[in-house]
Formats: C-alpha cells, sequence, structure tokens
C-alpha cells in the first residue's frame, strides 16, 4: 500500500446489505481508484474489532431483525462513530443504518431499537411501504436519483439538515417533503438502487472529503460518467 491508501468500511455487510447497497461500496472503490487512490476495503460486524484509522465508512439497509442483531454492538460503537464523524470522517449510511444513526427505530408492533443519536431524527414504523422511484433537489448535488422502499417514517428534529427536498417521492415520511438528513460529513439517506452509480457527484463528494482530510488534498481524474448520466436519465423518467 502507498501513502495514498483510503482505508474504505462496509458497516455491517452481512445483517444490513439488501437492496442493492453494496454497490455504493463498489462504486466508492472504484472511483478512489480512477481518482489515483488505492482502496483498502475493510468490513466490520458484530463482535469484530472495529479497524483503526479508518478513513470512509459506508452502512446498508436491512430489515428489522437485521437491526436487532447488530444493536448491541452498534450501540458499543457509537461513541467511537460520533468521535469519528465529528472529526470529520464521512460516511454514508442507507435506510436501516440511516434510522440508526438517529435517536431510535419504534417498529410498528411497538418495538424500540435505540440508535447513536448521530442525528436529530426519530423514526416510526408504518402500516404501508414507501415504494418507488424518488428525485429529491439539493443545493449541493442538484437532482439526487434514487428509489426508496421503506415502511419507517422518520420526523426531524430542530438540529437536523435534510439532505435533499423532495421533487418526486415520499421521502422520509410522506408529509413534509424532506429526504434523509446530514450532519458533518455523513449522509444518512433512504436511497437505494444503488445511490452513487447513479449519483457520481455524491460519490466525489465523500471521497474528497476523506482525501482531503487524510492527504490535505483532493486531486480528482476527469471520469467518463457517461453511463451515470444515462442511468439518471432512465431512474428519472420512470414511473414512481
Amino acid at each position: 500500500m502507498t501513502e495514498k491508501t483510503i482505508r474504505l468500511l462496509q458497516l455491517y455487510p452481512r445483517d444490513m446489505n439488501i437492496y442493492g447497497d453494496w454497490g455504493n461500496t463498489l462504486t466508492l472503490k472504484r472511483r478512489l481508484e480512477w481518482h489515483g487512490y488505492q482502496v483498502e476495503l475493510l468490513e466490520h460486524n458484530p463482535g469484530d474489532q472495529f479497524p483503526p484509522d479508518v478513513d470512509l465508512i459506508v452502512g446498508g439497509g436491512g430489515q428489522d431483525s437485521g437491526q436487532d442483531v447488530i444493536q448491541a454492538d452498534l450501540l458499543n460503537q457509537g461513541p467511537k462513530l460520533l468521535a469519528l464523524a465529528k472529526s470529520g470522517v464521512p460516511m454514508l449510511m442507507i435506510c436501516g443504518m440511516y434510522q440508526l444513526f438517529g435517536k431510535f427505530f419504534r417498529t410498528r408492533e411497538g418495538h424500540t431499537i435505540n440508535g447513536i443519536g448521530l442525528f436529530d431524527i426519530e423514526t416510526y414504523g408504518g402500516s404501508e411501504r414507501m415504494i418507488g422511484n424518488i428525485v429529491t433537489k439539493s443545493n449541493l448535488f442538484g437532482d439526487i436519483i434514487g428509489y426508496e422502499n421503506h415502511s419507517g417514517r422518520t420526523m426531524l428534529g430542530k438540529a437536523a439538515q435534510p439532505f435533499g427536498t423532495v421533487y418526486r417521492g415520499a421521502g422520509n415520511n410522506g408529509k413534509d417533503a424532506t429526504e434523509g438528513a446530514v450532519c458533518h460529513n455523513v449522509i444518512g439517506t433512504y436511497l437505494h438502487g444503488s445511490l452513487l452509480p447513479k449519483n457520481p457527484a455524491v460519490a466525489d463528494w465523500l471521497i474528497e472529503k476523506a482525501t482531503t482530510r487524510k492527504f490535505g488534498e483532493f486531486t480528482a481524474t476527469v471520469v467518463d460518467d457517461r453511463f451515470a448520466s444515462e442511468a439518471r436519465r432512465i431512474a428519472a423518467s420512470r414511473p414512481r
């Protein structure tokens, strides 16, 4: 490994990795390599020793049962993750992991799964799933294209900043036109698809934060994103 190595960590891939969320990790790895960096790909599952000197962290979605499986370990690792977030480590948390980076997820049956409280959000299980193609708008990234599939209704607290504003779709709760949340350099969102292949601007933002934090600069390479652009166009045109 050279001095230009980024340590990329996927949280709980055994239990929180559905709806194509592995594609986010793969996209970050490939784009880092295209930009001239080497990648050390790591994973953390319940009971593992948390790897040191992590530069970029990704977490995926999972069923309620998966969230139960990882809850104790996540709460144990919570102080470390909060410290990493405050130090500027970029992270992308999708769906179930987004919920558990908030205060809690309360299932429809009333079972509470506690989170680490990075995001000022609370999530409540609903009776109907919010499913379909979704387009949100962000001041930082423009249009964000994805696919949502969740029954949780996430409510943002006063300290929460949304990831985007819903243009087409349900978003956090189907009522307030917010989608996801952002805190420090951490993005939480319900957008599957997976998210990053269709949103290279978000991927490169995470990469820039990671490389700048570690090396003091980000040396970008021009990447041919025509396939990503075509995927965005098609996804945005598909019915909800």
